[in-house]
């Protein structure tokens, strides 16, 4: 052990120990303090027994209350190595504050020892070497100093969590955002600018779609109905859109996502031009409680919902009527995708299991049921190849071949419970959100790609409940949203070799 490691050990033991007898003094004194104004009250314990629990809730609480706060210390460091390690691998220079474990800025002398051996720490954190066939997408850590994923914006304007964020198709494509203040949004893309807000449900908006070739929104509620409504906005011209996009950038990946403030995200300014929507086009019931998601199929002229009745309904969006009820889920529904260009439907359940559902033939409605899971199953994505991704709160990721639905192919392993995540269709990778607040990058194989930045200044900084990819952008192609209300939008850079 190092002379440095013991002296830190030393002094963060004495503070410890000189703290817990301060806070055993004060709970004594503050039990004796309820015990004598609990005197008077109507008790049948005898006025010791509760002078000594008074006592000993005390110490408990003291006791938590340390605990709390050694947490958050222990968070700053694990932040500020964080920093260090992201800047040893990109090779920038140290950020100033971060050298020391406990935040404090050391010595020129120990930011040179850092310096002089981050090539070693580089060299062990980057091996083993993975090489890949020629003309596959691949992500490269060194040479250029840039990190593979960079902040590029912010949509500020939700004022509750934000359940989905989903991208459209078309040449100008729009960001959509679900939250639980009751709205759905719809956001230019290279302003951060909200155009469009729809504010018809009358419970939390759990679930956005939008048409795979009109403009329409589908929307999923607490209210236990899905709303079809209109998209149509004006967007600004391409030359404004890009004074408009320079001019909101950051200069810089932590400015603009300050997370210190957690419970005061600014909301932004309105935009002047936003359009409201307050009625939908077309309402579908028939769920006897929440609509967590919903989705068009391929040809856009149904609509499947998933609930956490236990069942999926499929719609025909004309006649507003009820075509198939899916039945067989155990528990509740957590998500469902539709297949973009087959009539194919995967519903996601609690009930540690996810199910294809095959509308091909409209005479045979044949169901797959996966069983692979050993807690609920928060999300099931169609990728390419006639491949399922899975995620679960089991903290696993597995990637299935619909062939072979004995097992799967692939399995990730991750620390934390995952959420809606998402899958490249061009790229291959899985964008996973995690409620730890982190989103980490894989490719279909298994192989750990990379992560998403996240610092005390740039990030979420509570859970991540949903990512999405926008694969026809080569800027910010990647989006991702919260339960901090933050919906925000960054760059994953590839390199073809």
């Amino acid at each position: 052990m190092m002379p440095t490691e013991r002296i830190l050990k030393k002094s963060s033991k004495e503070r410890l120990s000189v703290r817990r007898a301060r806070d055993a003094e004060r709970a004594a004194a503050v039990g004796h303090q309820r015990s004598r104004s609990c005197e008077g009250s109507d008790s049948n314990l005898p006025g010791d027994v509760r002078s000594r629990l008074w006592k000993l809730f005390g110490q408990i609480e003291q006791e938590l209350e340390g605990m709390y706060a050694e947490n958050m210390a222990l968070q700053d460091k694990v932040e500020a190595l964080t920093v260090k390690l992201d800047a040893i691998q990109s090779g920038k220079a140290i950020p100033e504050g971060t050298d020391a474990v406990d935040g404090s800025v050391k010595s020129g002398s120990i930011k040179s020892k850092a310096v002089s051996t981050s090539s070693q720490i580089t060299n062990l954190i980057l091996k083993p070497k993975y090489k890949s066939a020629a003309s596959k997408n691949v992500f490269s850590f060194k040479g250029t100093g840039n990190s593979p994923c960079q902040f590029v914006r912010h949509y500020r304007g939700h004022r509750d969590g934000v359940w989905e964020v989903c991208v459209s198709r078309g040449d100008m494509p729009l960001l959509g955002t679900a939250s639980a203040d009751r709205t759905a949004r719809l956001w230019c893309i290279e302003t951060g600018a909200c155009v469009l807000e729809y504010v018809g449900h009358l419970g939390s908006v759990n679930s956005l779609r939008f048409h795979p070739t009109e403009p329409l929104v589908l929307t999923a509620s607490g209210d236990k109905t899905a709303h079809v409504w209109k998209s149509t906005v004006t967007l600004p011209p391409p030359s404004q859109v890009i004074a408009e996009s320079n001019k909101s950038a950051p200069s810089s990946g932590e400015e603009g996502v300050d997370g210190s403030a957690e419970d005061d995200v600014d909301t932004g300014a309105e935009n002047e031009n936003i359009i409201y929507v307050k009625s939908p086009q077309c309402q579908l019931e028939g769920h006897a409680s929440v609509i967590n998601a919903a989705d068009w199929l391929a040809d856009g002229k149904q609509i499947v919902t998933a609930s956490w009745d236990r069942t999926a309904n499929l719609y025909d969006v004309e006649t507003r009527a009820i075509v198939h009820t899916l039945t067989g889920h155990d528990q509740e529904l957590n998500h469902l995708c539709t297949h973009p260009t087959q009539k194919l439907v995967v519903t996601s359940s609690s009930d540690t299991t996810f199910r294809l559902w095959d509308f091909r033939d409209p005479s045979i409605h044949s169901v797959n049921v996966f069983q692979g899971h050993t807690d609920s199953v928060t999300s099931a994505m169609f990728a390419s190849g006639d491949k399922v991704v899975s995620g679960s709160d089991d903290r696993s990721v597995k990637v299935w071949d619909l062939k072979n639905m004995r097992t799967p192919i692939t399995m990730i392993r991750t620390d934390s419970g995952v959420n809606r995540l998402s899958v490249s269709q061009t790229k291959n990778i899985i964008a996973i959100p995690h409620d730890n607040r982190h989103i980490r990058l894989f490719d279909l194989n298994g192989m750990r790609i990379g992560r998403v930045p996240r610092t005390n200044r740039m990030g979420h900084h509570r859970m991540v409940c949903c990512t999405a990819w926008n694969d026809a952008s080569t800027n910010c192609n990647l989006f991702s949203c919260g339960f901090d209300r933050q919906v925000l939008g960054w760059h994953v850079g590839t390199t073809t070799q």
